[in-house]
C-alpha cells in the first residue's frame, strides 16, 4: 500500500525533512502520466493523509466503515442528505395532518347532511344557485380592482359579534367648550354635514383631550378606538420608511386624524406626535360607526367618483383624490346668484358638480359675458394662485346649482402639484 499510494510515507511526513521525504517518494515509479502524478501529489494524497491519520487515531476495528463515513461526512453529502429527509418528512406529516382534516369535514357534513335524500337533493340545487348567481354588487370590473383603497372593510356582525344597541356616551361640556368643539367639527369634512340631531350627539360624545409637545398620541400599527378632531395645534404624521420614521404628512386645526382605522378597520397607517402644546377632541369607534361612518364613506365615495370626471384632477391617484374628496363642501345656490363678485378678495376654489354658470367681467363701463361653465368644470383658482381679487363675477345660469368648495388652505395644500398645470390654463383666459 506505501509503495503504491504513498499515504504511509505521507504520514510521517512530519519526521522527515523535505530532502528526504522526496527521497522516499514513489510516485516517479507510478506508471501514470505527469499530470496524474501531479493530481496524486497535490489532491488526492492531502486527503489520503488526513484520513489515514484519523483511521490511526480511532483504531477501528471495522477499518471499512470508518473510512465510508469519514469520507461522507467530508464530503457534506450527510448534511443535504438529512435536510432531504428532513424536508420529506416534514411534507408527509402534513399530508398526513391534511387527511386527517379532511376526513374529519367529511364527518361533519356527514353529520350535518339532511337525511331525506330529496331534501338533499335539493338542498345542493340550492348550493348550485348560489355558486353560479353571484349578485351584480359582489362583481368588480377589472378597472376597480386595480385601484387602491376602493372597498372599505366593516365591523363583520354574526353570532360571534352580535351588534349592541347603541347607548351614545356623555362627556359634560360647558357651554364654552360647546361652542368650541361645534366651531372646530364646522371646519371638518367628516362632521359638517351632519344633521343637527346627530350633531348634538356627536357633541356630548366626544372628549377633550390636550397633549404637550412631544406626545405620541397614535402609534404605527396599533389598533386603534378612536379618531381626533384638532382644535388648536399641530401634530406630525410620521412612518417608517427604510429603517427610520419619517414625517409623512403635518395636520392642524379643523383636520381628523386616526378615522383611517376606524373607516376601513385596519391597523393605525402612522405614528402621530404633537408638535406643539395641542387640544384635541376624541371620538370613540361605537359612536363613529353609528353616527358618522356611513355617511362619511359614502361621500367620500360619491366625491371620489365624481372627481375623475373633472379633468384638472382625473390624473391625481385614488389617495390624492380621497383626499381632495375629503376638503370639499358642497354649495348650492338657485338662478341668479352670484356666487363670487368680481374684485372681492377670494378665498374658496370651485367645482360645478350640478348646473351650468356663466362668468361676466366690467371692462371700463361695458360688461360682457366671457365664458361659461358646465358640470366638472372649475373656477376661482385665478384669485388663489396669484393671491389677487376676483378676475370676474360668476353667475348661475340654471334654475339651480351645486358647487364643491375648497378653502385656500386645502387649495394649496391638496393642489400644490398641479400648480403648473393651474398657471398654463390661467394664461388662457379672457
Amino acid at each position: 500500500l506505501a509503495q503504491k499510494s504513498g499515504c504511509f510515507a505521507y504520514c510521517l511526513r512530519p519526521q522527515l525533512s523535505d530532502k528526504d521525504f522526496e527521497a522516499m517518494s514513489v510516485v516517479d515509479g507510478l506508471p501514470f502520466a505527469e499530470e496524474k502524478k501531479e493530481y496524486i501529489l497535490k489532491v488526492l494524497d492531502p486527503i489520503l493523509e488526513e484520513m489515514v491519520s484519523d483511521v490511526l487515531t480511532e483504531m477501528p476495528k471495522v477499518p471499512l466503515d470508518f473510512m465510508i463515513a469519514w469520507l461522507t461526512k467530508r464530503s457534506g453529502i450527510a448534511a443535504a442528505s438529512s435536510s432531504r429527509v428532513s424536508v420529506m418528512q416534514k411534507n408527509q406529516q402534513l399530508k398526513q395532518e391534511l387527511k386527517q382534516m379532511q376526513g374529519s369535514l367529511e364527518e361533519t357534513s356527514t353529520a350535518a347532511a339532511p337525511t331525506n335524500p330529496e331534501d338533499e337533493e335539493e338542498e345542493e340545487e340550492e348550493e348550485d344557485d348560489e355558486v353560479d348567481e353571484i349578485p351584480e354588487s359582489f362583481k368588480k370590473s377589472e378597472e376597480s380592482l386595480g385601484r387602491a383603497r376602493q372597498s372599505v372593510s366593516a365591523e363583520a356582525y354574526g353570532t360571534w359579534n352580535q351588534k349592541k344597541a347603541y347607548t351614545p356616551p356623555n362627556h359634560p361640556k360647558t357651554d364654552e367648550q360647546k361652542t368650541r368643539l361645534q366651531n372646530t367639527l364646522s371646519k371638518s369634512f367628516m362632521f359638517a354635514s351632519l344633521e343637527d340631531k346627530d350633531m348634538q350627539t356627536i357633541l356630548l360624545a366626544m372628549k377633550e383631550c390636550t397633549f404637550a409637545a412631544g406626545t405620541k398620541v397614535i402609534n404605527e400599527g396599533e389598533d386603534g378606538d378612536y379618531l381626533f378632531v384638532i382644535e388648536k395645534g399641530t401634530l406630525e404624521c410620521l412612518k417608517v420608511l427604510d429603517g427610520a420614521e419619517k414625517v409623512v404628512k403635518t395636520v392642524n386645526t379643523g383636520d381628523v386624524f386616526g378615522e383611517l382605522a376606524l373607516l376601513y378597520n385596519c391597523p393605525r397607517a402612522a405614528s402621530v406626535v404633537a408638535k406643539d402644546d395641542c387640544i384635541c377632541w376624541q371620538l370613540d369607534r361605537e359612536s363613529f360607526n353609528h353616527i358618522v361612518k356611513d355617511a362619511a364613506v359614502a361621500r367620500r365615495n360619491k366625491y371620489d367618483e365624481f372627481l375623475k370626471s373633472v379633468t384638472l384632477i382625473s390624473s391625481l391617484e385614488a389617495y390624492e383624490r380621497s383626499q381632495i374628496a375629503d376638503a370639499l363642501k358642497a354649495e348650492t345656490f338657485k338662478k341668479g346668484d352670484m356666487i363670487v363678485v368680481q374684485d372681492d378678495p377670494g378665498d374658496k376654489f370651485y367645482i360645478v358638480e350640478e348646473g351650468a354658470l356663466y362668468a361676466m367681467k366690467k371692462q371700463g363701463d361695458d360688461e360682457k359675458r366671457v365664458m361659461d361653465y358646465k358640470i366638472g368644470d372649475y373656477f376661482g383658482e385665478l384669485a388663489l394662485l396669484k393671491n389677487q381679487p376676483r378676475a370676474a363675477s360668476i353667475i348661475v345660469e340654471s334654475d339651480s346649482a351645486k358647487v364643491l368648495s375648497m378653502t385656500r388652505l386645502s387649495f394649496n395644500k391638496m393642489l400644490g402639484p398641479l400648480a403648473g398645470l393651474l398657471s398654463r390654463q390661467v394664461s388662457t383666459y379672457k
